[in-house]
């Protein structure tokens, strides 16, 4: 692949993107599930420690707001998950009401069976029954006592998305246990019909030709070449594969990074909508 450090543009891009936000953002501003018993439909994060899935979460509250916000807390400093609750959160769309759809975030997934998520946390989250505000203990399982287990989760409660969260400069480097773990909780959800993303953040520490302008994101081959090993690696088919740089150092929103979150949200919550349907 030739290393994370030069990169070679492509004629045409290898997947196209809007001219502008107007339509990404008036279908997310404008979407509700048509289900009556489904007030939001749900997308869960999930990801090894320090890919940035709370940033990705303040990304899309950053842009539905205009500004840069960090309601979901963040650590820079890597080796161990800094997320420790389950927690959902809504983005505010006025005064008295929220858009019709919400996330949740996971405690990192680690090499060692013994640190970061449970996978069986995972699995139970995904059929709705890890209630908000649950402590994840590293190592061990919710069990059916305790206070935040849901015994009887409803259509609302499950999640409807799951997004794999990776860092793309690290997409070459995942040790063997995350990708199977990884795995693991993919084939789960496949189990429960639940649709599965990937998100491939930090493009611009992936690419220089990113990083120089986000214009050229789907342009690159290095990229290009990250979705496709990442596909190899976990059998997420290509399209639902996306690229994006998170609000981490930025002060301010711009267009081309609002172009990229917005071009993702839009997928998962068509294929979010889609799920609900099926049911």
């Amino acid at each position: 692949m030739g290393g994370l450090f030069s990169s070679t543009l492509l004629s045409e891009p290898w997947r196209s993107q809007p001219e502008n936000n107007i339509d990404n953002l008036d279908f997310v501003q404008s979407y509700h599930p048509q289900k009556s018993s489904v007030s939001h439909l749900r997308i869960m994060l999930h990801g090894p420690v320090g890919a940035g899935k709370s940033s990705f979460i303040n990304s899309i509250d950053s842009v539905l707001q205009g500004r840069v916000t960090g309601r979901a807390l963040t650590d820079g400093i890597s080796g161990k998950s800094f997320t420790k609750i389950y927690k959902t959160f809504k983005f505010r769309k006025h005064s008295f009401s929220h858009y019709s759809f919400v996330c949740n975030d996971i405690m990192g997934i680690e090499r060692s069976a013994n640190s970061g998520v449970h996978l069986d946390d995972i699995k139970l989250a995904l059929g709705g029954h890890v209630g908000d505000d649950y402590k994840f203990v590293p190592g061990c399982p919710m069990k059916k006592g305790d206070p935040k287990y849901n015994q009887c989760p409803t259509l609302e409660d499950k999640v409807h998305i799951l997004v794999s969260v990776i860092p793309a400069n690290s997409v070459a480097i995942l040790s063997d246990e995350v990708v199977k773990k990884l795995r693991d909780v993919r084939l789960a959800a496949s189990e429960m019909g639940i649709p599965q993303f990937a998100i491939l953040t930090k493009v611009d520490e992936a690419c220089p030709d990113a990083k120089c302008d986000l214009k050229d994101t789907y342009r690159s081959k290095l990229l290009k070449e990250l979705v496709e090993q990442f596909h190899v690696l976990l059998g997420i088919p290509r399209n639902c594969i996306f690229l994006v740089k998170n609000y981490e150092t930025a002060s301010s929103v711009d267009e081309e990074t609002d172009k990229l979150i917005l071009q993702a949200l839009r997928q998962m919550i068509s294929y979010g909508n889609d799920f609900l349907d099926n049911l």
